[in-house]
């Protein structure tokens, strides 16, 4: 007779596997987010460095000459940003595809939405430099 409390080995063979699921969607997420902390960075160091360079440009264009263009600067780094928030999203995307092969898993995880976020706001400030809306 079994013991109540006795598990079988399939039964603890796939707790162990949808345990093992679990961390590796916990590890894609951790690395999604970790995209997301580079990405925002990027995008808000970007859109600073452009803001200050063109105040200082029309402010004091006497002292600091016109070697150097701060739309250039700023549409370098806001575009890395959103490119990279954009690779790590796609990254993210593969890893819940071979995921949802194993167990039914949402798309729409909380890192998954906030990297769509960030990569919608790093498009606008890019086209928003290009334009200079701003």
């Amino acid at each position: 007779m079994k013991n109540p409390g006795t598990k079988t080995s399939n039964e603890l063979a796939e707790e162990r596997t949808d345990l093992a699921i679990k961390r590796t969607l916990m590890g894609a997420d951790r690395t999604l987010m970790a995209w997301v902390r580079t990405a925002l960075s990027m995008i808000s160091f970007g859109f600073t460095i452009y803001k200050v360079l063109q105040g200082f440009q029309e402010g004091a264009e006497h002292v600091i000459g016109k070697n150097y263009d701060p739309r250039t600067v700023g549409l370098f780094l806001v575009g890395l940003g959103t490119f990279s928030m954009v690779l790590g999203t796609i990254e993210f995307w593969q890893s819940l595809k071979d995921l949802r092969r194993l167990e039914e898993i949402k798309i729409w995880r909380p890192s998954f939405i906030m990297a769509t976020i960030i990569s919608v706001a790093g498009l606008i400030m890019f086209v928003s430099i290009i334009t200079r809306v701003v």
